[in-house]
Formats: C-alpha cells, sequence, structure tokens
C-alpha cells in the first residue's frame, strides 16, 4: 500500500512533521525526495526541501481566465494560492475524484500542487541522479533528472522551474544596468534548469559580462579544475578569467554545496565570490549556504538583484 494512501488528516500532518524534522544535507552530496504518482503508474519526485505540506486537495476555487494547467485557487492557513495539476502538465489524463496537494515554496512564492497521492520520503546520491537533458522529449523537457530505486524503478524528478515557467511565463529580464569594462569581466554559472541558465545569460548580457556556463556542478567543477589547472601551468591568474562563481543549490551528479565545498577548499579560487542561486529561498536554506562557504545568496529569480548583486563584485 502506498505510504499516505487513503491517510486522515493526522496522517497527512505526520508526513508534514516528516518534512520539517529533516536533516541538513549540506555537503553530503545527498538529496531527499518526496515520491508521487500522478495516475499513470510511473514514479516522479521532488525535492522534499521544497515542500512545506501534504494535505488532501480541499476545495479549489475555480477562477476565470487561469493558465492552462492551474485548476484554480485555495486558501490555506491564510495563504491564498495558486494550485497546479501536475498531471495536466505532463499529459496524463487523470480522472477527477480525490487528490492530494503538496503545498511547495519557490523563490517565495506559496503554490499547491495537485497529485494522485504521495508515496515517501527516499534519500539518495546526487551522483546517482542522472540529468535528462537530451535524452527526452515532448513531457521529458518537463523532467530535470532521473534516479533509479534498489528494486531498479525509475523516478522522473520534475523541473518545477520550467513547469512554473510553462503556467506563468517566464519573468521579464528589465533594465539592467551595464558594468563598466564588463567585457573584460567573465561570470562562470551552473544551473541544471534551461530556464534558469537563459535567464541569467540574458542577465549578464544586458550587463555586458562575458560569462561560462555548465549544466550542474559535476561539470561544472570538471571545467573549473581545467581551467585553474592550465591558469596554474601558465602562470597565471585564474582571478583574471573568472571574477564569479555563481551556482545552484540542487543539480544532478553534483549540488552546490559540494561544488562551493571543492572550490573553497582549493587556494588556486581563493578571492572568486561564490554567489548560490536557488529557488529554495528559506532562510534555512541560507544558513546551509554559509556553513559551507556561499559568499552571497540570492533568491530565483529576480533579475534586478541577481544583478544587483553581482555588480559590486565585478568593479
Amino acid at each position: 500500500m502506498s505510504y499516505l494512501e487513503d491517510m486522515s488528516n493526522d496522517e497527512h500532518h505526520g508526513l508534514l512533521g516528516q518534512i520539517d524534522a529533516r536533516t541538513s544535507l549540506a555537503g553530503s552530496n545527498k538529496m531527499e525526495i518526496l515520491l508521487f504518482s500522478l495516475g499513470s503508474g510511473e514514479k516522479f519526485g521532488i525535492n522534499v526541501f521544497k515542500v512545506k505540506e501534504v494535505c488532501p486537495a480541499g476545495k479549489i476555487t475555480r477562477t476565470p481566465n487561469m493558465p492552462s494547467g492551474v485548476h484554480g485557487i485555495v486558501s490555506l492557513r491564510g495563504h491564498v494560492m495558486p494550485v497546479l495539476s501536475l498531471a495536466s502538465f505532463m499529459g496524463i489524463n487523470t480522472p477527477e475524484g480525490h487528490q492530494t496537494m503538496m503545498v511547495a515554496e519557490y523563490s517565495n512564492h506559496i503554490l499547491g500542487f495537485l497529485v494522485e497521492k504521495v508515496d515517501r520520503i527516499i534519500r539518495v546520491d546526487w551522483d546517482k541522479v542522472r540529468a535528462t537533458e537530451g535524452m527526452l522529449s515532448d513531457k521529458g523537457a518537463l523532467i530535470t533528472a532521473i534516479t533509479e530505486l534498489p528494486d531498479g524503478s525509475l523516478v522522473s524528478i520534475l523541473d518545477v522551474e520550467q513547469i512554473l515557467a510553462n503556467a506563468f511565463g517566464e519573468g521579464v529580464v528589465g533594465a539592467v544596468e551595464r558594468v563598466e569594462s564588463g567585457h573584460d569581466l567573465c561570470v562562470f554559472f551552473a544551473d541544471d534548469s534551461m530556464v534558469a541558465r537563459r535567464k541569467i545569460a540574458e542577465v549578464l548580457d544586458k550587463m555586458g559580462v562575458k560569462h561560462i556556463q555548465a549544466n550542474n556542478g559535476d561539470e561544472a567543477w570538471e571545467r573549473l579544475r581545467q581551467m585553474a589547472d592550465a591558469a596554474h601551468a601558465s602562470g597565471t591568474d585564474l582571478r583574471d578569467q573568472i571574477q564569479v562563481i555563481l551556482t545552484d543549490a540542487e543539480m544532478p551528479q553534483m549540488d552546490g554545496y559540494v561544488l562551493t565545498q571543492n572550490i573553497k577548499s582549493d587556494r588556486r579560487f581563493e578571492g572568486i565570490p561564490v554567489v548560490m542561486h536557488s529557488s529554495l529561498s528559506s532562510e534555512a536554506n541560507r544558513a546551509t549556504g554559509r556553513k559551507v562557504g556561499v559568499d552571497y545568496y540570492v533568491p530565483k529569480f529576480d533579475s534586478g538583484v541577481l544583478s544587483s548583486t553581482l555588480r559590486p563584485l565585478l568593479t
């Protein structure tokens, strides 16, 4: 039987207690995934650090002109939030009826995600989580990574940033002040979300700053080490090539916390600030970043805050 199947309100709050009792995984290169189903027999997952609560869906108020896939709004403990059907976004036809709602926080916004049922929380190593870019098409565009359970079944980890962009549109990057002599400056950034990489690049382009990008922490660390090796061999200062390193927190194969630890433990990167840019926007996540040496923390996605954080580091 599913972990949460036919559960009562008290049992739902029991899972909330598990979520609230999560221990910090900073520096462990592990993540905790909340498993759920959408009625298709497939297993899906979401980073449990983004989930605030799991509860019955309750009464959803339908409003006119809502984007496709957004079922309406609901009031829950003082928060009025939009409710999105993940099955709709994944192209899965499910009958109306009893559903479970995952309440999640992304970049200081509270949202409800409708699912068929929630299963359990599992802990996996990030190096067992594989990116899917170039592997899948169609609904695969909404899947950021895949991991395998001990029984051999696969879990598709959703790219919630892409789902939110599909539902509400991508945030507009407004006017951004250019950096003087920006063409001589470079930001290295790592993010597993295509939406995030596109918006970061747009901000940096408007600032007139060069940039190098990686799709996950493992790729980022390999490229950074190669650059450090080349700078050492040529007798040059790596800080002349890279002025800032910008990283997401959660990425397949190596997360941003371990990437930061690697950078901070290598003296060749001394003097290059690390900025964490993440939709994990709680104070607890900021504290986790500070523990591993993150210099600055920027919640996704506010182009003004991102540019104003980077500008003093590029002058």
